[in-house]
């Protein structure tokens, strides 16, 4: 697996946007301006534990804008896939990020988060302006992520300081 220190992979994907129309999105778009990205790799559409945490990114969507970043949400679906799934589940209809399709698995085959079912884990990457991993996290299929984990992680790495144990913001740094 891709690991903190390295290069995230260069890519170009296809990807339902946030006005549920279709676009692209590229390893390069964060860094034009400057910030931070949050991808997170999720197994499936259509299943219990993704929508939860596709919902959970979304609620905390200005958080991230406020720390300099954009999220993205994968999968191995395919993005026509994305968008049925966000046309029949409410809870996504307005999601305020792209959701990236991943069905070349070449993105997931890249990161080292493909798993031999051939979908990917439930991974999550923070990578600076510069396209470098700064934080990794990977839980199995039945395990959804903290997002508030994610926002703190993000908000450390970003620190100037050193962040200890159980650290939050706002706390001092070592």
């Amino acid at each position: 697996m891709k690991s903190v220190g390295e290069k995230f992979p260069k890519f170009k994907k296809e990807a339902v946007l946030a006005d549920n129309q279709f676009g692209t999105i590229s390893s390069e778009d964060h860094k034009k301006d400057g910030k931070w990205m949050v991808l997170f790799f999720y197994p499936k559409d259509f299943t219990f534990v993704c929508p939860t945490e596709l919902v959970e990114f979304h609620n905390n969507h200005a958080k991230f804008e406020e720390l300099n970043a954009v999220v993205y949400g994968a999968s191995t679906d395919t993005q026509e896939v994305h968008l049925a799934w966000k046309a029949n589940d409410p809870r996504l209809s307005n999601l305020a990020y792209p959701m990236i399709e991943d069905t070349s698995k070449s993105l997931s085959k890249k990161l080292g988060i493909l798993q031999p079912s051939k979908v990917a884990y439930r991974a999550t990457f923070i990578v600076d302006p510069e396209g470098v991993i700064q934080w990794v996290n990977c839980n199995n299929d039945a395990t959804g992520r903290n997002v508030a984990e994610v926002l703190r992680a993000l908000e450390a790495t970003q620190n100037p300081g050193l962040t200890g144990c159980d650290w939050k913001p706002g706390d001092a740094t070592l």
